[in-house]
């Protein structure tokens, strides 16, 4: 799906991606994308809910492995439980970051618990920098308080810093991620860091970035160069938004399946260690079997990036 240019944001729209499943939830995937694959060195974002786990049976997702990232999970409703291969039994709640640091290899499952009714929350990920993605195993939990923004609202911090609040959890590189809501009306404008481009997905609410129209679902897109980021809402009703940084990442990948590499090969070698049942450790708790690996597809794996 190609992006759409208007004003100075680019608006990246979402496209629908089931999860596979009799009921399984339909997420809505705004990055990758085939103009765009990351926006610092976040590069995935998918975004779901308001989903009734009555109809769709909510969130259920065997053990499976990652190399080469981060999971962010942030939820706006309900509630997952999260089981990994370090041994970390932890749940997802919302207004709390859970963060998982797969390096060389992980192994997590994540289910929503039987109190949720609504599933509602974006999952991101974070590419690791070739110095560090074989590093260990690792997991962190933060809950941040609300602060204050210019002109109304409010933000929690999750990563990085942002209208005065800094978030504890160390990421590889510089990043920002925001949760902010805005009143009917309200505009904000935040202080930034230049060095940093921006993405601002719109929970709900429909909102101008930057003078660019961005409705529900969809993802906008600012270089850096920008020491502000202006903000309004245009609905009447309150706006949610997720906002998203860093710095250009610099370094291409390759995405296949759950993981992130640098080459075909070292993917394939992560598939196969995944089969044989080796290097991703074990995730106990689950009640049922591992998610086994799809085939390799045909075609040579190729390493992306962003030469914009």
């Amino acid at each position: 799906m190609s992006t759409t240019d208007h004003g100075t944001a680019r608006v990246l729209p979402p496209r629908d991606v089931p999860l596979g499943g009799p009921r399984a939830m339909t997420v809505r995937r705004t990055l990758p994308q085939r103009d765009r694959t990351l926006i610092g060195a976040w590069c995935f974002i998918d975004h779901y809910g308001p989903d009734d786990v009555a109809t769709t049976g909510g969130m259920d997702v065997a053990p499976h492995p990652h190399i080469g990232l981060q999971t962010v999970s942030w939820l706006f409703s309900g509630e997952i439980e999260h089981r990994d291969s370090l041994g970390v039994h932890a749940f997802v709640r919302p207004g709390e970051l859970n963060l998982m640091t797969a390096g060389r290899g992980i192994a997590h499952s994540e289910t929503s618990t039987a109190a949720t009714t609504v599933l509602h929350g974006v999952q991101l990920w974070v590419a690791l920098p070739d110095a560090h993605r074989h590093t260990g195993r690792d997991f962190h939990h933060h809950a941040p308080a609300p602060v204050p923004l210019p002109g109304g609202g409010e933000a929690r911090v999750f990563l990085g810093t942002l209208a005065g609040d800094t978030s504890p959890v160390p990421t590889f590189t510089p990043l920002l991620g925001a949760e902010l809501t805005l009143p009917a009306g309200a505009t904000t404008t935040l202080d930034v860091d230049p060095a940093f481009e921006h993405g601002l997905l719109v929970d709900q609410g429909d909102i101008l970035f930057a003078g660019t129209p961005l409705h529900p679902a969809d993802l906008g897109h600012l270089p850096p160069g920008r020491t502000t980021l202006t903000l309004t809402n245009t609905s009447p009703t309150p706006a949610r938004l997720i906002l998203l940084g860093g710095p250009p990442f610099g370094e291409d990948i390759v995405m296949w399946w759950n993981f992130i590499g640098r080459s075909g090969e070292e993917i394939a070698q992560a598939r196969l260690d995944w089969q044989k049942g080796v290097r991703f450790g074990e995730v106990h708790g689950y009640p049922g079997d591992r998610l086994p690996a799809p085939e390799l597809p045909k075609i040579t794996l190729k390493a992306r990036g962003n030469h914009d």
